[in-house]
């Protein structure tokens, strides 16, 4: 889900072999997002400060580059050839897809596992922590957005109006997440996946990536439960914690919370109407509405 302008650059090595490299570039933007998404130097210093120290890691960072004028930053990665995307591998041609998503949830499960302990490490301050009023900001947003559709779901108010719903999520023990853990970020090439676009990175509750992962209606049941089970097992081997899937219910929220309260277009547009209806499965098996 790359928000910057990006190329793919084949260079020439002194030795005559050609190399590919992927080049993302700030290019004077910026999209913060309320606290949620951060820029090409934000993502830099992911790669340099926390990804770096994971030997197995790829894609690989190369380096990046200030422009002295303009201060902008392009981050240089490594071209991970015959590679494609987790969300183009389309689900009636392949039983690819649903592997390599189970693969992913494996991999965002252990990658939580490891830096659980991690998140007090003072080389890891400069990521962002989700706290109650980060949370809380969405809800209002998404109510103050929605205006125009009170009247169709008159339950919004009371949900919007309460902290619970984001409890769970602040009980649970923190980790660093990707934060936009969707299908368009996770490459695949062969029995492996590969995790890019870390510019939203974060210290939060695991439980909201593995709620990316399988958001949507196009994931048929079995894989979600599938991919559940997956990163239960490899972040939790001797089981979830009882509060799991409140846990994961209140990402699901926070996720069409993230969504619809972004802005005001597409919090009454009608690609997303289909997020009131989940928002509300969710809240009603919390017991909220």
């Amino acid at each position: 889900m790359c928000t910057f302008p990006n190329e793919i650059v084949t260079c020439r090595l002194p030795n005559g072999r050609k190399r590919r490299v992927f080049i993302k570039y700030q290019a004077g933007q910026s999209h913060n997002c309320y606290g949620h998404r951060g820029d090409v130097p934000y993502e830099t210093e992911v790669y340099r400060r926390l990804l770096h120290s994971l030997s197995d890691f790829r894609p690989k960072c190369l380096g990046a580059h200030t422009d002295l004028t303009t201060g902008n930053i392009s981050l240089f990665l490594e071209y991970l050839y015959r590679s494609v995307r987790l969300s183009d591998m389309v689900w009636k041609r392949s039983t690819r897809q649903p592997r390599a998503m189970a693969q992913a949830a494996c991999w965002i499960g252990q990658f939580h596992a490891r830096h659980a302990a991690q998140v007090k490490d003072p080389a890891l301050a400069f990521l962002r922590q989700y706290d109650a009023s980060y949370y809380r900001g969405w809800a209002h947003r998404t109510f103050a957005f929605s205006r125009p559709l009170h009247g169709l779901f008159p339950w919004l108010r009371k949900l919007c109006d309460t902290d619970e719903w984001f409890a769970p999520l602040l009980a649970e023990p923190q980790t660093v997440i990707h934060g936009e853990f969707y299908a368009k970020t996770i490459l695949v090439r062969s029995q492996s996946v590969f995790i890019v676009d870390w510019e939203s990175a974060a210290i939060a509750a695991g439980e909201i990536d593995l709620a990316a992962l399988t958001e949507g209606k196009h994931w048929p049941a079995d894989v979600v439960r599938r991919c559940e089970r997956a990163y239960v097992r490899e972040r939790w081997p001797d089981g979830a914690p009882p509060a799991f899937s409140c846990a994961l219910d209140a990402a699901r929220i926070y996720l069409h919370f993230r969504w619809l309260g972004e802005r005001p277009d597409w919090t009454v547009g009608e690609k997303n109407l289909s997020r009131y209806e989940y928002l509300h499965a969710s809240a009603k098996r919390l017991g909220l509405i």
